[in-house]
């Protein structure tokens, strides 16, 4: 074994739902390894936002560092000055500019690539070298920078195993099933993928539907996950891929069976969490002492917590359901609607102040979401289902309501009502819409005094004990990411 400490370069898209899987993948690796080195790398924009005390362009591309040098932040270049601003990326809809979308995405591929190369290279000069490229699941081409250097690389898979099986099967031979099924129009028509319960297309992740049509916003995505399915065969080709999965193995043993078979090492290593009480966001989070001291004067399990993450944004039409149904509901209630989302409503109308007309409830802009989650008095979670916040969710007891709209929340929102019991999944009017009895309708089944609740709780009280054990020291997520630090120092 060489006398060279572990060091892991993790390189992650420029947007929060990435972002934060990965940076807390890196504080997890340095939790458990003391002899660990970890460098994080997104974009100079996005580094810009979760450092923005930096004075400058020089002061962002020289990067910062925490935990006494052993967690370093050296962003990549995307080819562009300020990153990506288009309004499909950002809103979560899909309702941007195809070309301009289009035209980021082969900067981002290209450059970054590029970039990645680089700083590679410079920190193999400046005497840290990199013993393992881990990356998330838009940079494909991070393995090709690894593999070109000698370096191991790792996909960190930051959705369920579920999810990766059924990219995993369409990607190799099960394209025309689904497209087929998808054509016909009715998305209740079921799916077979190897190894796996019957889908709906409706459960489907929407990049693999919606997406394949060169029209879609999103199908420069749907590419890029070819591309990265392209890119974990080439490493198979050579010898085993490795893929750490922001999952445990107790919630998905179905859907790793049916992996298990392909050339692949799969470690399931979460849901990895928060390692403090604070962390680096491309967000600013508001006052938390204001919304922390009101729930503080909340009972136990009596709120309902609202948020649809860092990307989807509201028309009007739906905040004004979701503050009717909220209000109607006679339950306390602490609402997310970001900066940005507020500023779209306030071009679309003149409207009272959104947390004054909040008279059972708050209104923020963001918060510390696995913070509130944590929070005794939260009983119920309206989310969108994108994967961390699910994961959040489980790994803190809360029923969930789903109101899943794009990529992998359908998927989501199946393994919460059906797979693990742990919430129900509300269903949008025609135009998209939750609507306020409809939210009332799911908030009763998670919270409300009636046999199917009661066991909603239940379950979610015992999926929390059993995400806590696999984290746990000994646990099953705790050997994995265990396992996979050991075989870096054994190469380092």
């Amino acid at each position: 074994m060489s006398s060279r400490r572990p060091h892991f370069l993790v390189f992650t898209y420029p947007l929060q739902g990435h972002i934060a899987p990965a940076l807390r993948l890196a504080r997890r690796l340095l939790a458990v390894a003391p002899d660990v080195l970890v460098t994080f790398s997104t974009t100079i924009a996005a580094h810009s936002r979760m450092f923005p005390a930096a004075k400058s362009t020089d002061d962002v591309e020289c990067g910062a560092e925490e935990e006494d040098g052993r967690l370093e932040f050296h962003p990549f270049s995307d080819g562009t000055k300020g990153g990506y601003a288009g309004g499909g990326s950002g809103s979560g809809s899909g309702s941007g500019d195809v070309a301009e979308f289009n035209a980021y995405m082969a900067s981002f591929h290209a450059a970054g690539a590029r970039s990645a190369g680089e700083i590679v290279d410079a920190l193999a000069a400046r005497g840290r070298p990199v013993s393992r490229v881990v990356y998330t699941l838009m940079l494909p081409w991070a393995a090709d920078v690894a593999r070109e250097r000698g370096v191991a690389s790792a996909l960190y898979w930051i959705q369920p195993v579920l999810v990766l099986a059924i990219y995993h099967h369409y990607f190799h031979g099960y394209a025309g099933v689904i497209a087929e099924q998808y054509r016909r129009g009715d998305p209740s028509l079921l799916v077979e993928l190897p190894g796996l319960p019957p889908l709906a297309v409706r459960d489907l992740p929407t990049f693999l539907t919606e997406s394949t049509d060169p029209g879609d916003y999103f199908h420069t995505v749907f590419l890029t996950f070819r591309d990265l399915f392209d890119t974990l065969d080439r490493e198979t080709s050579n010898s085993t891929a490795t893929i750490l999965v922001n999952s445990c193995q107790e919630l998905e043993v179905g859907a790793l069976a049916a992996i298990a078979p392909h050339d692949v090492l799969l470690l399931p290593i979460g849901p990895v969490l928060p390692t403090g009480d604070e962390e680096t966001s491309m967000f600013k989070e508001e006052d938390a002492a204001r919304y922390m001291e009101w729930l503080h004067s909340k009972p136990p399990n009596s709120v309902v917590y609202v948020s649809f993450g860092s990307l989807a944004t509201m028309a009007r039409e739906q905040v004004e359901e979701l503050l009717l149904g909220l209000e109607e509901s006679g339950r306390p209630y602490l609402l997310v609607v970001r900066k940005d989302n507020r500023a779209m409503l306030a071009e679309e109308a003149e409207t009272t102040e959104l947390g004054e007309r909040a008279k059972n409830g708050v209104v923020v802009e963001w918060c510390d979401q696995a913070h509130v989650l944590s929070h005794p008095a939260v009983g119920c979670f309206v989310t969108h289902c994108g994967w961390n916040s699910v994961a959040e969710s489980v790994a803190s007891g809360v029923p969930m309501v789903g109101v899943p709209k794009v990529s992998e929340q359908s998927t989501n929102a199946r393994l919460v009502e059906r797979a693990w019991r742990v919430g129900v999944r509300a269903q949008a009017d025609g135009g998209g819409v939750l609507r306020a009895a409809e939210l009332r309708r799911c908030v009763e089944d998670v919270m409300g005094d009636g046999t199917a609740a009661a066991v909603v709780r239940r379950m979610a009280a015992e999926w929390k004990r059993v995400v806590a054990e696999a984290m746990g020291k000994g646990g099953s997520s705790y050997c994995n990411l265990m396992a996979f630090v050991d075989g870096a120092r054994s190469s380092a």
